[in-house]
């Protein structure tokens, strides 16, 4: 069972793909242009979405699923994909995307009896059971919409891997990851440190931003791994330069890569 990284850009440019992660093939973790890398067989087999928020670099290519598995997962009788994420994420996706203007509606199409999306909401705290059988927790992150993580258990034991979903400074989850025997991380760096001013009015991490969270990560499990996700196109030398540059940090951070599998057991 593993995290496929289908994309951790944060934005497009050639070879660049905006946030999505493929979870034990059937659940995507996020919805960015990265999905669409995926042949039509697969993409029908997704079950489930869990989004980090609603902006559209994570969210872009939900529409466009459920029209391209619409057809395939009707005759299979599959039932709807199940799209979960904070209520306000399924709110500003109804009123702003499945609006009938932007794209038509399909929590009620082809009918509003089988539709092929489904709405969940999801509250911090929540623990939800995937069709894989796995659990994962919706953790708290601090964005300039409302917006979570997720922590991963492996299917075999008491292990955690984390994916923050967008965020600044957030001592929220700090004090929830230090309750939990964490294996990866995964948080993002969305900026270099001179465009810190940027950073923080989008509520994004930047070097001097994410080390001092990093530094916390001594209290956490030994052996860590961190990745960073997020960098925007051209900018991840620097951004991963000015990460190495700094002292004190107990891991190592690498960038994560389009295509990269992380085993989660």
């Amino acid at each position: 069972m593993s995290l496929r990284v289908l994309g951790c850009s944060g934005a497009i440019a050639a070879g660049c793909k905006t946030t999505s992660f493929l979870l034990d093939e059937r659940v995507l973790i996020d919805a960015g242009t990265g999905v669409g890398d995926l042949p039509l067989d697969q993409l029908a087999r997704i079950d489930q979405v869990l989004l980090s928020h609603s902006h559209l670099d994570h969210v872009l290519s939900i529409p466009l699923l459920a029209d391209a598995v619409l057809r395939r997962r009707r005759a299979a009788q599959a039932g709807p994909i199940r799209i979960h994420g904070l209520r306000e994420t399924l709110e500003a996706l109804q009123t702003h995307l499945f609006n009938g203007v932007i794209w038509p509606d399909f929590t009620r199409l082809p009918s509003p009896e089988q539709p092929v999306l489904s709405f969940h909401p999801l509250e911090v705290g929540q623990r939800l059971e995937l069709v894989s059988g796995r659990s994962v927790e919706v953790l708290p992150a601090a964005h300039t919409v409302p917006a979570c993580g997720y922590a991963i258990r492996a299917l075999e034991e008491e292990r955690w891997s984390i994916y923050t979903g967008d965020t600044g400074p957030n001592p929220a989850l700090w004090e929830r990851l230090r309750e939990l025997p964490v294996r990866q991380l995964i948080i993002e760096a969305a900026f270099g440190d001179e465009e810190l001013d940027l950073a923080r009015v989008s509520r994004h991490h930047c070097p001097s931003t994410l080390v001092p969270e990093l530094r916390q990560l001594h209290t956490l499990r030994v052996g860590i791994e961190v990745w960073i996700t997020h960098i925007k196109p051209g900018e991840t030398q620097a951004v991963m330069a000015q990460l190495a540059a700094q002292v004190g940090l107990p891991v190592a951070p690498r960038p994560l890569l389009v295509g990269q599998i992380l085993g989660l057991g």
